[in-house]
């Protein structure tokens, strides 16, 4: 009889970038209670560093924090020497970094009639250079590093990478083009990496979570001078079946299934993790 457990993710290494954000940071606290050596990399280097000694002495698990950009393959080729170097052969890979900029955000929900004067605001006053932004960060931010630190799992005949995609990717939200369409990208890519490496014993999978507040999405979701909703953050509560954000510890789990070996035959598929939003029609 097969035991079910983490066990099997005790003293591997595992990269989580964009790890001192707070979904990232959250992954990496959650993976070192079983045991997952993290490295967590961040452009912000003290930041980075910061994180990691907390979750340390807090699990007492080793943690490291390094600087890398996910846009610099040479940067983030010294980042797993380094990673080899202090913490050993890299066989998980979360790509956790991403967002969107409010360049690549209309400040009309929808063009009508009654406001054509207003196309600045609309679809037709996006900054391209905002969509090359989003673009590069989620998904060549996800492609990047994808291809430096898999490597070690080559050699190694096993390994996982999960992606960190999103509900908009399923159903985009208005406002946000760029961020639903990247992230649509996000899930495409895991579907044909998992193909293509299906055979290494590296699998690819993903997760979409529904609404978390994070910095990338707090200017959209709560007013800056009373913290309460926006009427665009009480949309999304009423469309939620749970009637609530997301805990970013909630995430911990899916993730911890995805990685570990219990799913070993699960591969190319991206699981919700959205209180429901995905299942709800709005009535």
């Amino acid at each position: 009889m097969q035991e079910i457990s983490f066990n099997d993710l005790k003293d591997q290494v595992c990269v989580i970038t964009g790890g001192a954000g707070v979904i990232g940071s959250s992954l990496a606290a959650g993976l070192a209670t079983i045991g997952v050596k993290v490295a967590i990399l961040d452009r912000d280097e003290e930041k980075a560093k910061e994180v990691a000694a907390q979750i340390e002495s807090q699990s007492g698990t080793i943690t490291r924090g390094y600087k890398a950009d996910v846009l610099d393959k040479e940067m983030l080729k010294e980042a797993k020497m380094k990673i080899n170097n202090e913490l050993g052969v890299i066989s998980l890979l979360i790509n956790g970094a991403g967002g969107n900029s409010p360049k690549a955000t209309t400040q009309l929900e929808r063009l009508e009639k009654g406001n054509l004067n207003e196309l600045e605001k609309s679809f037709y006053g996006l900054d391209v250079e905002g969509f090359d932004f989003v673009f590069d960060l989620n998904f060549k931010g996800t492609l990047l590093p994808s291809m430096v630190f898999s490597i070690d799992m080559l050699e190694l005949g096993k390994g996982a990478i999960l992606n960190v995609s999103s509900m908009n990717s399923y159903k985009p939200l208005t406002k946000i083009p760029a961020y639903s369409a990247a992230k649509a990208s996000i899930n495409n890519f895991t579907e044909w990496l998992s193909v293509h490496l299906a055979k290494t014993g590296i699998r690819v999978n993903a997760i979409a979570p529904g609404f978390f507040l994070t910095n990338q999405n707090r200017f959209l979701l709560t007013d800056e001078k009373t913290g309460e909703p926006t009427a665009r953050g009480k949309k999304i509560i009423n469309n939620t079946p749970m009637e609530r954000y997301g805990e970013v510890e909630e995430l911990t789990g899916t993730v911890a299934y995805l990685l570990s070996d219990v799913s070993k035959f699960v591969t190319g598929i991206c699981i919700p993790v959205d209180g429901g939003y995905s299942a709800f029609g709005g009535v």
